[in-house]
């Protein structure tokens, strides 16, 4: 109770004193250990980044692929262009194979060597065995497809595209 404390005991303004401001501490590394690890840092950053911006651009021919596919579904909503966007997606894969495979070893397959080889590049397989089938007939304008398989073979696409590995 501080108001009842007598008056001569109470601290006065005048017995205050200034509170000492710690020294000026440097923010730069003190040891050598620090520059070792700030260094390594650095190194490890930039070679991530390196083989981020390589792999960005392994898989351009992916983003390609993805946009072209795009267009030819949209395409494929209007009648007039519908068989031409149709034959076109053969030509789309094979295209896109050609962007990592040897062209001498895939250049001149088609049929079920052509399927097969599919097959082996994505894990999921459907193309020996499945609505990539129609890829046959589509390369030739020969094809008619119905909604629900264009439908399964467009998925497939997309999902090959994505996932596909060297065979």
């Amino acid at each position: 109770m501080l108001w009842l404390a007598e008056p001569a005991k109470m601290a006065s303004i005048a017995d205050l004193r200034d509170i000492p401001a710690p020294p000026p501490v440097s923010w730069m590394p003190q040891t050598a250990g620090w520059w070792v690890v700030g260094g390594v840092l650095l190194a490890g950053l930039l070679v991530f980044l390196f083989l981020r911006w390589r792999a960005w651009r392994r898989n351009r021919y992916r983003r390609e692929a993805r946009a072209e596919l795009a267009a030819i579904e949209q395409a494929m909503a209007d009648p007039a262009t519908r068989a031409a966007a149709l034959m076109a997606i053969p030509a789309l894969v094979k295209r896109t194979v050609l962007a990592w495979a040897p062209r001498a070893q895939v250049g001149p397959m088609s049929g079920e060597a052509w399927l097969r080889y599919l097959d082996r590049t994505y894990p999921a397989g459907g193309f020996s065995q499945g609505p990539g089938r129609q890829l046959d007939e589509l390369a030739y304008g020969q094809g008619t497809i119905a909604h629900d398989e264009l439908a399964s073979l467009m998925a497939l696409l997309h999902q090959w595209i994505d996932g596909h590995v060297a065979a």
